[in-house]
């Protein structure tokens, strides 16, 4: 989940992972004790923050060259002809309205690395295979800019 080229995430995405590091490490066992299953799992989410936070690079645009990449809103056309538009990055809790394609999402892992008119395919995860193109990719700093279409 994350590279040495770090992990591009929204100032939102940054705080949400604060704010639930700060409960997970400040959460007690209950009165009966936590289970080692819960106690794992609660140890595996807070390295999995740490781990994120290290590598975050946060709100910092990339460059505004077209380019399919984390930190860039994307517009796209399947091969069926709807469009879809949203943000390449960590998923969060972000309040613009987009939806959220992690890097390492079958669709985030086909278009990185595209640029605008250029057709990919990636396979889902009942074995069909889509193509999808992009269109159109803005920094998400500048696609905040814009005005609505």
């Amino acid at each position: 989940m994350t590279d040495t080229q770090g992990v591009w995430m929204t100032q939102q995405a940054k705080d949400r992972l604060l704010a639930e590091l700060a409960e997970l490490s400040a959460a007690q066992p209950d009165s009966g004790g936590d289970d080692l299953a819960e106690s794992q799992a609660r140890q595996a989410r807070i390295h999995q923050i740490h781990g994120l936070l290290a590598v975050a690079v946060v709100g910092q645009d990339p460059p505004d060259d077209g380019v399919a990449e984390p930190g860039m809103v994307l517009t796209v056309r399947y091969s069926d002809g709807d469009t879809e538009t949203f943000l390449l990055g960590v998923r969060d809790d972000d309040q613009s309205g987009l939806e959220v394609y992690s890097p390492q999402s079958p669709l985030g892992m086909a278009i990185a690395g595209a640029r605008r008119g250029e057709e990919r395919s990636y396979q889902v995860p009942s074995g069909a295979s889509v193509s999808v193109t992009l269109l159109d990719a803005v920094p998400y700093g500048v696609h905040q800019t814009q005005p609505p279409a």
